[in-house]
């Protein structure tokens, strides 16, 4: 694992390791995953609650008494989700990462760059 703080005791992990991380505390401390339904479920209130801290902060809505911006834990807790998800379905994500890099690469080399909404 790549060791960045001596006080961190979960220091920048790969994909990988954050799924081997993610399946060792299930299997330790979770009892057992979710099932992948529930888990489906869990994913979109994770993408809920990130998406009304973002409206929130980058919106036209403001935060109410006694919420914060927890924009880091909110994706945090997608990101949670999404590696049971993948350690649930034999998904390897630094695979399927560097799969969808290629076809997006491939796919839109110049679409972007083309694009006369996104250019100055």
């Amino acid at each position: 694992m790549h060791n960045t703080s001596t006080d961190n005791p979960y220091p920048s992990p790969t994909l990988a390791e954050a799924q081997h991380m993610v399946d060792h505390w299930i299997r330790t401390i979770g009892v057992r995953y979710f099932s992948e339904l529930t888990n489906m479920a869990c994913l979109t209130e994770e993408v809920g609650e990130l998406a009304r801290v973002m409206a929130r902060r980058y919106g036209d809505q403001s935060f109410k008494q006694g919420e914060t911006c927890n924009l880091g834990e909110e994706m945090a807790d997608v990101l949670w989700v999404l590696l049971c998800l993948a350690n649930q379905t034999g998904t390897d994500l630094t695979q399927a990462f560097m799969q969808s890099m290629e076809k997006k690469t491939k796919r839109d080399r110049d679409r972007h760059r083309l694009n006369p909404k996104l250019t100055p």
